[in-house]
This record gives C-alpha cells, sequence and structure tokens, in this order.
C-alpha cells in the first residue's frame, strides 16, 4: 500500500552516514544521492531523506513514528546498535512486545533529528516455546 516514505533531515550529508548503517541492518542501501535528497531501498528507493537545512528537531513524542521490517530478530538488534553508535538515542531497546502480540520483536530509535524509527520482526512459533530438558 505505501510506495515510499521521506523524512525531513537538517544536514542531508551527517543523516545519509547515518542511515547507511542503520538501514544497511535491514538491507537497504544507498541508492539514489542528489544535492537535496537521499534514497535508500533494496531495488528502488523506499526511504528518502530530504534536505531541510532550517527545520528544527522534531518534538520527542510528537507522534512521529516509522516502523521498518526486519528479517529476524539479529537484523532489529544490529540496527538498535548502529544506530547508537551513530549518534542516535534508544527508544526503546530490541525485545519482544507482547502488548502489540505475542510474536513481535521490535526496537525502537530516534535519529539525530529526532524522527522515531522502529524495526520489527515476528519470531517464529519455536522461538516462544521454552527449552526442553531432558531428563
Amino acid at each position: 500500500m505505501i510506495d515510499h516514505i521521506s523524512i525531513a533531515v537538517r544536514d542531508l550529508n551527517e543523516a545519509a552516514r547515518f542511515y547507511e548503517d542503520v538501514l544497511g541492518a535491514l538491507g537497504l542501501v544507498r541508492l539514489v544521492t542528489q544535492p537535496h535528497t537521499v534514497g535508500f531501498g533494496k531495488r528502488y528507493p523506499e526511504f528518502w531523506l530530504n534536505h531541510r537545512a532550517g527545520m528544527d528537531p522534531v518534538i520527542i513524542g510528537s507522534g512521529v513514528h516509522i516502523c521498518l521490517r526486519a528479517e529476524n530478530p539479529d537484523a532489529v538488534d544490529t540496527f538498535h546498535a548502529a544506530a547508537l553508535a551513530a549518534g542516535g538515542v534508544s527508544d526503546g531497546p530490541p525485545g519482544m512486545r507482547p502488548h502489540y502480540s505475542e510474536r513481535y520483536y521490535a526496537a525502537f530509535i530516534c535519529d539525530p533529528d529526532g524522527n522515531r524509527i522502529e524495526a520489527v520482526t515476528f519470531v517464529d512459533e519455536a522461538m516462544l516455546q521454552p527449552p526442553s530438558t531432558v531428563a
């Protein structure tokens, strides 16, 4: 249903470096670089950064929230770690979110401009089963 999304950033070069690592954890790469925009995706640009030099940081709690699908829990963990290493802020560490669904595994970050980004995957039923003990 959604073809692509875009977010505003104050420093396009800084944001592009940040998102190369963060989105790379989810399999997205930089596909387009233009003077005022950068596009990331797998086959075509799905996630765009648009330069807005005079913008104020996004107000935390404003409701801005973008969720991206991860292939597995390791990718969610890598997404979160990459964001923190690149200067982002944790808005919820990697883990199960049973209040959303018993299989919902996600992490939340805020980028340097305050945009709230989530990575989510849905774990297999086998991962929900307690380890068996052999007597």
